[in-house]
Parts: structure tokens; C-alpha cells; sequence
């Protein structure tokens, strides 16, 4: 027969397994994002975006005049030093693994508008973190079931 602590812990433990796997699968592949930002006057704004090869990047800055450098990987899009005005649309494509580093200056006289839509992968050190929540799951259930094999002394 199972106390009333071991079958609490086993309970407790198989829910913290199932949140950390269903979390799992949802960090597992590419995440698809739209985003839009607004950056006041004379703010500097950094994108960092880490992608596989051949994921699409796309991205809309509407403002007065503003400052962009943009590094892609591999031969990808490169803009160095370049300033812009009114509007500007950036298409590209990750052609290998890597990160895109975007660095915006707004230098108008009012704020700048960035919109558009971003896949990434995800970062090895999200997925190690739902490892380790399935882990303390499994360490749950074992002293639970300690429990039931043999009581310490004060329980």
C-alpha cells in the first residue's frame, strides 16, 4: 500500500515531467515571429537573430532618417555603415547557420517604426532548462517512492 506522501509525490512528480516534456516539443525547431517596435529620437536599437541556413528574414524601418548596419552570415545580406530615410524594406535569407546582427540608430527628429517577421531557432540552454525540469521530476518520484520501501526516522 502506498502512503498518502508517496502517491502526493508521484503525482507531483509525473506533472512536472509532463510540463517540462510538452515544453520540450514546443522549443524543438524553428519559431516564427512578428515583432514592432518603436524607438524614440536618437536611441540606438541591437538584433541579434540566430537562424539555420536558408530561414527567411524580413524587415520594414519607417522613420524620418536613421543609421543601419547589417551583418548577415555567411555571404548573406551585408549593409555597413549606410544611413537611411523615410522607409526601408530588408529581405534576406540565412545561407548558413549563424546570427544576424542588425544595429539601428534613430538620428531623425521623430520616432522610428520598426516592424517584421523574424524565424529563429531556439537557444540550446532553453532546451537544457526543460531537460533539467523533466530531471527534478524524476528526482521527485524517486524520494516518494522512498517513502513507501522505508520509512525514515520522524515521519
Amino acid at each position: 500500500m502506498l502512503s498518502k506522501r508517496t502517491i502526493i509525490g508521484l503525482i507531483l512528480g509525473v506533472a512536472i515531467i509532463i510540463l517540462g516534456g510538452a515544453s520540450l516539443i514546443l522549443h524543438i525547431g524553428l519559431h516564427t515571429d512578428d515583432f514592432q517596435d518603436v524607438i524614440p529620437v536618437g536611441a540606438p536599437v541591437h538584433y541579434t537573430i540566430p537562424a539555420p541556413s536558408h530561414t527567411p528574414q524580413s524587415m520594414k524601418i519607417t522613420g524620418d532618417t536613421f543609421y543601419l548596419n547589417l551583418e548577415s552570415p555567411g555571404n548573406g545580406l551585408q549593409i555597413i555603415n549606410q544611413t537611411g530615410k523615410d522607409e526601408m524594406k530588408l529581405d534576406w535569407v540565412h545561407l548558413e547557420d549563424g546570427e544576424t546582427k542588425i544595429d539601428i540608430q534613430n538620428t531623425g527628429n521623430t520616432e522610428l517604426e520598426i516592424t517584421g517577421v523574424i524565424t529563429t531557432s531556439y537557444k540550446p540552454e532553453i532546451v537544457t532548462i526543460d531537460l533539467m525540469v523533466i530531471i527534478s521530476g524524476m528526482v521527485i518520484i524517486g524520494f516518494s517512492m522512498g517513502f513507501t520501501f522505508r520509512k525514515p526516522k520522524g515521519f
